[in-house]
């Protein structure tokens, strides 16, 4: 693997076309600010990235939104991406995902597809995502298998259905998913908006561990379970990606390069654009991305901590909307000076409605 000064090479890039969604869920990561459609890149400029990141190494591109195809240049992107050699994933809702436009997408070179769902049945699903769409994604689900296509399906679990965690995992069952993913939600963007509404009783994390270990033992070589955590009750934080700047990067619709997709909240940190610095540069050498790198940032308790090579001192995203300080240790962590704080909001009462997406 290529390094600059011990730094690799990316592996993968997340390009988030557009924050365009025919969705409106509160759990949302993408920022309340929201990239007008004015302000995205348009093809050139992504065709551009996409050259930029294969130089760099990149190996796997996921197409994302907000919703990738309310990009009419779509096709000309998968192409692209596909013919630089890159691993092409489509992360979407499925709305407006059609026979005809799958097979397209598989013929230009679309390998896998990512389909979001947001309960067990329509009723709830449709609540959540503010949207009648449960019904629309069960048929997206059935085109992309249909055209031999493997398939993802994600589901964020708040406290609305939580309790409907064997459905779900019923339903990426019926939908031929290759691999589910149920991630407890993690608290930016909307999602930090309605922190409150969305946070899970211990009770309901405490009844899930059980449902997911026996589904992942019973589905094992069939259906691949990822169980991501709800941190705020952990001991110590998740890990931040593979460490900060270390193995992939952000592209947001207007441009705007970040090491993960919730970093443009550490406003302390200037973010560089594709539109005024080549993506090498900015990865290799920015401030940005060398800001968290390695370990010389850290303080106490995560210098002399044995964990700091598992976690990396937790989420700096995290401990700055939390702390106002990106460089504090994620006060999700026992070993946190703040955890107190992480504490009382698990106290906090939950008896608030969803704000829904813009």
């Amino acid at each position: 693997m290529d390094v600059t000064d011990g730094v690799a090479a990316p592996l993968g890039m997340l390009a988030e076309l557009t924050h365009r969604c025919p969705l409106h869920c509160p759990y949302c990561s993408n920022p309340v600010e929201l990239v007008a459609r004015a302000a995205e890149l348009d093809t050139a400029e992504w065709l551009d990235v996409l050259e930029q990141a294969r130089a760099l190494g990149v190996l796997q591109v996921h197409l994302s939104g907000g919703e990738p195809l309310a990009r009419r240049d779509l096709p000309e992107l998968v192409t692209r991406a596909s013919e630089l050699g890159c691993y092409v994933n489509l992360v979407t809702s499925g709305l407006g995902l059609t026979a005809e436009r799958v097979a397209d997408l598989a013929d230009r070179g679309l390998a896998h597809v990512q389909l979001s769902v947001q309960g067990a049945e329509a009723a709830r699903a449709d609540r959540i995502a503010g949207a009648r769409a449960h019904e629309r994604k069960i048929a997206a689900a059935e085109v992309v298998t249909a055209a031999g296509l493997p398939l993802t399906v994600n589901a964020v679990l708040n406290r609305a259905n939580h309790d409907q965690l064997p459905g779900i995992i019923a339903l990426a069952e019926r939908m031929g998913a290759e691999r589910l993913e149920l991630a407890n939600t993690q608290y930016y963007g909307w999602a930090l908006r309605n922190r409150a509404a969305l946070q899970p009783t211990r009770e309901q994390l405490a009844a899930a561990e059980p449902v997911v270990r026996a589904a992942t033992e019973r589905l094992r070589g069939r259906m691949e379970i990822v169980y991501v955590l709800a941190d705020y009750h952990e001991e110590f934080p998740k890990p931040c990606m593979y460490g900060w700047g270390s193995r992939q990067f952000t592209v947001a619709p207007d441009g705007r390069v970040l090491p993960c997709p919730a970093a443009s909240v550490i406003d302390t940190l200037p973010v560089a654009s594709v539109r005024e610095r080549p993506l090498a540069e900015i990865w290799y050498a920015s401030e940005t991305f060398n800001a968290y790198r390695g370990e010389d940032w850290m303080a106490e308790p995560c210098r002399s901590c044995a964990r700091r090579t598992v976690d990396f001192g937790g989420c700096r995203c995290q401990a700055f909307l939390l702390t106002g300080d990106a460089a504090a240790t994620d006060p999700v962590c026992s070993r946190s000076p703040n955890r107190g704080m992480v504490d009382a909001l698990l106290r906090a009462p939950a008896d608030v409605e969803f704000v829904m997406r813009g």
